[in-house]
């Protein structure tokens, strides 16, 4: 599980270092395999300001720029973008610069006759993108001779933790800001859906012939969106983890996916075949898969098919037919709770490694899908636009409230012999335990409906109390 450090402070208020969060991380069973600083690899680019970019006297695809990266010495950068021209702001790489995407050390040199100091770069140079087609152009207002990484967010840690196999609630960025809350580095902050206005009913309905594998599936149409790249926020917040951006509305599943833990996934609705989608066994059929391989359903694989036949993988992969791209202008938004057991079983048959599949077959957040679904309405018309239809279901949540019990004697065989029961409640307080009676041997709380490794059983006595 990767996220970075701005992400985990979206959800957590802390002044702690990084270095206290990597220790506590650690010291809550959330063990820290890496950090990686993305800001010093990239220290030393600068924005800079192109004085004059001019034609190469004898290379008709060049350019010679005078460059001004802000220290007051004017430098010349031969340059083969099509892009680079008098006026822009550019990221420059100073002679001596390690540059990450080509594995080069630049040095002072001479181009076709014309010397040449340093570079002026593209996002695939820098490690940031595929992007190749020119060098990176910024706003006019960019400030030269800022340091590129601190100017564009980049120099934001990225903290990677093993998770194991029974926290599926730490697969999200909001649940691991809860395990450092209850460890005492911080608040969580509060979070609710930003309200959706929604209107009519949706164009899609979902019908459900397969309630062992999904119980409970939710979903809306939003109509007249303006589907395309993602705002820089939302690309740069996956990339800092590794994602590749796709385009506006697969981004903002994406985004959830690891914000709260919750996978979504997109349909086109102009390519759905009639005005239903239905969750049924599969029936040996197969689909392009948006991985870009075809997948083939058995009768005990979950598959969401409209008239035509199966389009998804029901938790695992979404296929291409019904995929959405920059021509979408309907979406359907569905927002699934799919069975642990079947997921797994059809990914390990299928050998699909997902985001989605990572999650669900751990154990997601019973009770947030109308919230995730109306977070991911919010997104879909703060960025691309449209309305929002009513939502519409199959199924019901299913019944997971329970509680367990924590016997005190317990707690002090694992060595927590320093915890009083006071301490105790109020860790559990804080990791969403609400407390529900309470005597001298032991407390019973409310287990919370992301904690679905808890029985109705004894508490163990890790997790956060293993850091007091």
């Amino acid at each position: 599980m990767k996220f970075t450090l701005s992400w985990l402070k979206k959800h957590l208020d802390t002044d702690a270092s990084l270095d206290a969060i990597a220790e506590t991380l650690s010291a809550i069973g959330l063990e820290v395999e890496s950090i990686a600083d993305r800001g010093a690899s990239l220290a030393p680019f600068r924005i800079a300001r192109v004085i004059e970019a001019t034609q190469h006297p004898n290379a008709d695809r060049l350019r010679v720029c005078r460059v001004d990266p802000g220290d007051g010495a004017e430098v010349t950068v031969v340059c083969g973008a099509p892009n680079a021209r008098t006026g822009m702001r550019a990221v420059f790489a100073p002679p001596g610069s390690f540059v990450p995407g080509t594995g080069i050390t630049l040095k002072v040199g001479e181009i076709r006759g014309v010397p040449s100091a340093g570079m002026l770069v593209s996002e695939r140079e820098l490690g940031l993108g595929d992007s190749h087609d020119g060098i990176i152009d910024l706003p006019d207002d960019a400030p030269v001779g800022t340091p590129y990484a601190s100017w564009a967010g980049l120099d934001d840690p990225v903290i990677e933790i093993g998770v194991t196999p029974n926290r599926g609630d730490a697969f999200a960025v909001r649940g691991v800001a809860r395990d450092l809350a209850a460890a005492g580095l911080g608040t969580l902050k509060p979070w609710t859906p930003p309200p959706v206005v929604a209107a009519g009913a949706s164009a899609v309905a979902w019908q459900n012939a397969y309630p062992e594998a999904c119980p409970w599936v939710v979903g809306r149409t939003v109509r007249g969106v303006r589907n395309g790249e993602s705002p820089d926020w939302l690309k740069r917040r996956l990339e800092s983890i590794g994602l590749r951006p796709i385009n506006t509305l697969v981004d903002i599943t994406n985004f959830f996916t690891i914000d709260l833990g919750r996978p979504l996934h997109v349909f086109d609705v102009g390519k759905i075949a009639g005005d239903a989608l239905t969750l049924r066994r599969g029936a040996g059929e197969s689909f392009r898969g948006l991985h870009g391989k075809d997948v083939t359903a058995t009768a005990d694989d979950c598959v969401i098919a409209d008239a035509a036949g199966a389009q998804s993988l029901a938790g695992i992969v979404g296929g291409e037919a019904t995929g959405c791209d920059e021509t979408t202008r309907d979406v359907f938004i569905e927002c699934a709770l799919f069975d642990r057991v079947r997921i797994a079983l059809t990914g390990q048959r299928t050998g699909i490694h997902s985001d989605a599949r990572q999650r669900f077959e751990r154990g997601i957040d019973f009770a947030l899908l109308p919230a995730a679904l109306d977070a991911a309405t919010a997104m879909v018309i703060e960025l691309c636009g449209g309305t929002a239809s009513e939502i519409t279901e199959a199924g019901a949540q299913p019944e997971w409230h329970r509680t367990a019990t924590m016997r005190f004697e317990r707690l002090a065989s694992f060595g927590h012999s320093t915890i009083t029961p006071d301490r105790a409640a109020e860790i559990l307080d804080r990791l969403g335990f609400a407390g529900v009676a309470r005597d001298a041997a032991s407390i019973t709380v409310a287990v919370p409906s992301w904690r679905n490794d808890i029985a109705a059983a004894d508490l163990p006595g890790g997790s956060a109390l293993d850091q007091h």
